[in-house]
C-alpha cells in the first residue's frame, strides 16, 4: 500500500525517472514518512485507549510487584514480538513512562523492539541462513537486556521531559468520573494530537536525512568500504548505520550484499543493529521525550554494545 502510494506520487505525479538517485530518495521519503505517520497514529491511539482502560496506577502496581529481571524479560519479549521500527516504538516508550514502568525496563523495550521481530527473523533465515539469524537475535536480546540495565544505573528519570510526566493529567482525572467509551475515545485522540503535534517536524526531518542516504549512498559503496576485518571497520559500520534509517527487515538486503562481498559477519551485524536501533530519526524523535544527557548516554551505550558485538563475532569467526 505505502509502496504503491509512493510509486504513484514519485513516478506518475512528479514524473521522476525510475532508478535515478533522486527518484529513489523521493520514493523512500514518501513511502517511509507515510508509513511512519500511519503507524504513529494507530499506535498512539491504541496506547491512549489502553491507558484509558488501564490506569497508570494499576500498571505501576503490576510491575512493582515483580522482580527487576522478570519485568525486564517481559519488556524485551514484548519488544521482540512487536514489528515496529525505531520511530514507531517511541510512542510505546512514552506510554510506558506515563504508566510508571521503571525507565531502565522501558529502555530495554526500546532497544529490542526495532532490532528484533518475527518478520525479520523469518526473512533472515530465508536469506542469510539460520546461523546468522540466531546470532543476530541472540545478540539483539543480550544488548536489549544489558543496555537497559546500564541505562537504569545512571537514573535517567531525571532527564525525562516534564510534559511526559504530566501529559493529559486532566483528561486522566476526568476518566475517573466518566468511564464511557466516548470519554476514552476523546482521551486517545487527545494523546494523538499532543504527541504528533510535538514530534511531526522531527519525524519528517529524520526521514528526509535517511532518504538522502538511501538514494545517494549505494549499498555497493558500503560493502566496498567495510570489506576488511580491521579493528576500525566495526565502529565505522556503527557510525555509518546511524543515518541509514531502516528497520530490521529493510536492512537485510544490504547485509546480504555486504556478506556477498566478503564483509565480516561481526561488521555486518554491527551495521544491522545500528541501522535498526540507533537511527538518526529515532534520536530526533526521542529528543522530544528525554533531554540531551539521556539521549547521549543512550546512543553511547548502544554504540559501545554494537561495537563489542561486532568485534566479538569477528574474532570467533
Amino acid at each position: 500500500m505505502f509502496d504503491a502510494f509512493a510509486d504513484l506520487l514519485t513516478y506518475q505525479l512528479f514524473g521522476m525517472q525510475a532508478g535515478s538517485r533522486a527518484a529513489d530518495a523521493v520514493h523512500f521519503f514518501i513511502m517511509d514518512s507515510s508509513k511512519i505517520f500511519v503507524l504513529l497514529l494507530l499506535v498512539i491511539y491504541v496506547m491512549g485507549l489502553l491507558r484509558a482502560l488501564l490506569s497508570p496506577e494499576r500498571v505501576r502496581e503490576f510491575v512493582r510487584g515483580r522482580p527487576d529481571w522478570q519485568a525486564r524479560s517481559m519488556a524485551v519479549s514484548l519488544g521482540a514480538v512487536t514489528p515496529f521500527c525505531s520511530c514507531s516504538s517511541v510512542p510505546l516508550f512514552i506510554g510506558f513512562v506515563e504508566a510508571g514502568i521503571p525507565l531502565g525496563v522501558t529502555f530495554s523495550f526500546l532497544i529490542a523492539s526495532p532490532m528484533i521481530n518475527e518478520v525479520a527473523a523469518v526473512i533472515l533465515v530465508g536469506v542469510l541462513g539460520w546461523k546468522l539469524a540466531a546470532l543476530y537475535i541472540a545478540a539483539g536480546l543480550t544488548v536489549a537486556w544489558f543496555g537497559g540495565l546500564v541505562m537504569q544505573a545512571f537514573h535517567p528519570e531525571r532527564w525525562v521531559e516534564e510534559y511526559v510526566w504530566k501529559i493529559h493529567m486532566g483528561e486522566a482525572a476526568r476518566l475517573q468520573t466518566d468511564n464511557s467509551l466516548i470519554a476514552r475515545h476523546r482521551y486517545a485522540l487527545a494523546e494523538v494530537k499532543e504527541i504528533i503535534g510535538r514530534i511531526w517536524v522531527w519525524v519528517l526531518a529524520g526521514v528526509a536525512i535517511g532518504a538522502l542516504f538511501h538514494g545517494f549512498v549505494p549499498a555497493a559503496w558500503v560493502s566496498e568500504h567495510l570489506g576488511g576485518k580491521d579493528w576500525y571497520s566495526v565502529p565505522g559500520a556503527v557510525l555509518l548505520g546511524i543515518p541509514l534509517y531502516s528497520n530490521a527487515t529493510g536492512i537485510i538486503p544490504v547485509a546480504e550484499a555486504m556478506l556477498g562481498k566478503g564483509v565480516a559477519v561481526g561488521t555486518t551485524l554491527a551495521l544491522m543493529m545500528s541501522v535498526a536501533a540507533l537511527s538518526l530519526p529515532e534520536m530526533l524523535i526521542l529528543r522530544k521525550v528525554i533531554r540531551w544527557p539521556a539521549l547521549a548516554l543512550f546512543a553511547a551505550v548502544l554504540a559501545v554494545a554494537f561495537t563489542l558485538v561486532g568485534w566479538g563475532f569477528n574474532l570467533i569467526s
